[in-house]
């Protein structure tokens, strides 16, 4: 999969803006490979922060309206339940950091396997959406962030 995400690059900002997407909803996939390559072939690193950060917060949102959607009930939140299932332990631990800690928590959406959990429990949890989105974008802002710096600083 590496391989294949490296040649998301390909494709330019749309590929990053697309890989960072899919790393940001329920699919693993390591959008910074894809970002690396960008920056390797001489992109600039504002711009691919600004569409990294873009679509990995899109597809956090696209696992927060799952979220609302299965707490509405009703046809839809039985489909969306159904088809969208995940540990219902680690799903009550992360309801219970959500309603301890609010929006807030979700500056940790970028932690691999437990942030995804997070952005879920925290639609499950009806936060609201703007605070949900400001900390969604500042936390996932600062990942890519990090890695460009580092990149930056290594080559």
């Amino acid at each position: 999969m590496l391989i294949a995400s490296a040649s998301w690059a390909t494709w330019g900002l749309l590929g990053l803006g697309l890989a960072s997407f899919l790393a940001g909803g329920p699919l693993p996939f390591p959008s910074e490979v894809t970002l690396v390559a960008l920056l390797e072939a001489g992109a600039n690193p504002w711009l691919c922060l600004a569409v990294a950060t873009l679509g990995n917060v899109l597809g956090a949102l696209v696992v927060y309206g799952i979220g609302r959607g299965i707490s509405r009930g009703g046809r839809l939140g039985e489909r969306l339940a159904n088809r969208y299932r995940e540990d219902p332990a680690r799903l009550d631990r992360a309801r219970a950091h959500v309603d301890r800690w609010g929006s807030p928590l979700l500056v940790a959406a970028w932690i691999p396997v437990v942030g995804d959990v997070f952005v879920l429990a925290a639609g499950l949890s009806r936060v609201p959406l703007l605070p949900a989105l400001a900390w969604l974008t500042l936390g996932k802002a600062a990942r890519y962030g990090f890695v460009i710096w580092t990149f930056l600083q290594v080559r």
